[in-house]
């Protein structure tokens, strides 16, 4: 069993300390969020859900160390200072005014492998109706104007290296070889010759400096190393499922979890072997979204947003929509790319049905002018539609005003990249790339509210 929250008496032996400002700013910052998070029990019951199936109660199990409120304020302070799990207890249990703020009294800090199980329980929904329930405070205090709405979108990458064919089927191949090998024990007639690592390691190589080539002779170089890569990648993806069949209805765990993580990665391997003969040796161009861009995030989406100096990205599409308080009233992770235009219907949409009415302003860029035969009925459900049919329309359909109004987002994306950790998801898996970002998006306006209070 695990309590929800427990409280602690608190000497602040700190307070006449004199200090630099920068010091007292952030003391002050951490004071406000825990006066904020404090008014809001709401939201302690939404993660206390989660949380608590970590540890059930029971005939002869303990009660958990930490409460949930010590497991929910850390979490908020890895998000705030922007470190690891690892660097975040460490920065707890080094800094007075952080043990305060997570409330651990007496007790040590947590360790990291527990704070990384605790964060894996918080499911994306939760984050979700944790910024559903802050913003329902926000409005309930009369510190929004919902009216007025501005929408963006951007990209959060994906920690990735970046993908080619070669670089695809190298990892393919070295994992599941490495998965052989830790079977190899268990079924020893799997696997009795070598894998040759070397061997295919310098094809993989050649690979990656020749296969750009425009040479029409090295061409056809490249196109031979390819169907020789494709074959080894072919044949240990032909052992790894032999071994499968064999260790799946072994008694022992280890040789089940051995054989689901090589059930689990053959899908992913069998479309990049699909896609590197059809893009290299039948010379067919595939499109993005029958690709395969990493063998340990097979979710993530080539997305190309025609950015300077980074003409693709690798991850997902974050639609944002913000009131002229900086509060981000919604955001939505596109597990598949969907054109901005095909959104701003169902912007509104979210937006009637968190508040009740539909806003007064929309402000967006032209990315989000929808259809010509949707633009009518948008119409009809807003006053002022602040999203231009082309770039010149800025300067003489739509008030300048507005102009300045819908660039403000920008800069709160550049704050959510910075210092909320939305510029890549360091976490596998899209459960975890979508809890990631509504993290962010949940730090974000905590500390927005603070600020104003």
């Amino acid at each position: 069993m695990r309590l929800k929250r427990e409280e602690q008496q608190h000497l602040d032996w700190l307070r006449g300390e004199r200090v630099p400002k920068v010091v007292e700013d952030y003391r002050g910052k951490y004071e406000r969020v825990s006066a904020l998070l404090d008014e809001l029990p709401a939201l302690l019951e939404l993660v206390h859900r989660d949380v608590r199936r970590l540890s059930r109660g029971g005939r002869g199990r303990r009660q958990g160390e930490y409460t949930t409120e010590n497991i929910f304020r850390a979490l908020v302070v890895q998000d705030l200072e922007g470190t690891s799990f690892r660097a975040t207890v460490v920065r707890i249990a080094e800094s007075p005014t952080l043990q305060h703020f997570v409330r651990l009294g007496h007790r040590s800090v947590m360790d990291h492998t527990f704070l990384n199980k605790c964060w894996k329980a918080l499911r994306p929904e939760t984050w979700e109706k944790l910024n559903r329930a802050l913003t329902e405070y926000a409005v309930r205090e009369a510190r929004l104007t919902v009216e007025q709405i501005r929408t963006d979108s951007t990209v959060v990458e994906a920690n990735i290296r970046y993908p080619t064919d070669a670089r695809l089927l190298w990892d393919s191949w070295r994992v599941l070889v490495g998965l052989l090998r830790q079977g190899k024990p268990c079924v020893p007639t799997v696997s009795t010759s070598r894998f040759h690592d070397d061997k295919v390691k310098k094809v993989y190589l050649w690979l990656a400096r020749y296969a750009g080539t425009t040479s029409r002779k090295r061409r056809r170089a490249v196109k031979k190393q390819f169907r020789a890569l494709l074959g080894h990648v072919q044949r240990v993806m032909e052992l790894a499922q032999l071994m499968a069949d064999q260790l799946r209805e072994s008694p022992a765990w280890e040789q089940v979890a051995l054989a689901q993580a090589v059930e689990e990665l053959l899908p992913t391997v069998r479309i990049v072997l699909a896609t590197t003969e059809r893009a290299n040796l039948q010379g067919e161009v595939v499109p993005a979204k029958e690709r395969v861009f990493s063998l340990f995030e097979p979710h993530v989406e080539l997305i190309k947003r025609g950015k300077a100096g980074k003409p693709v990205e690798f991850g997902h599409v974050v639609v944002l929509c913000q009131t002229p308080e900086k509060f981000i009233t919604d955001y939505q992770v596109l597990e598949h790319q969907v054109p901005d235009s095909a959104l701003t219907d169902e912007l509104l949409e979210r937006h009637k049905e968190h508040f009740g009415v539909y806003p007064d302003v929309i402000a967006g860029d032209k990315g989000f002018n929808p259809a010509r035969d949707q633009r009518e009925a948008i119409l009809d459900k807003v006053t002022t539609f602040a999203i231009p049919q082309r770039v010149q329309d800025w300067g003489h359909v739509i008030d300048l005003e507005w102009q300045r109004f819908r660039a403000g987002i920008e800069g709160s994306i550049s704050v959510l990249k910075r210092v909320f950790g939305l510029l890549r998801c360091l976490y596998r898996g899209f459960s975890s790339f979508a809890a990631a970002v509504g993290r962010g998006v949940f730090c974000h306006n905590l500390v927005n509210l603070a600020r104003s209070s």
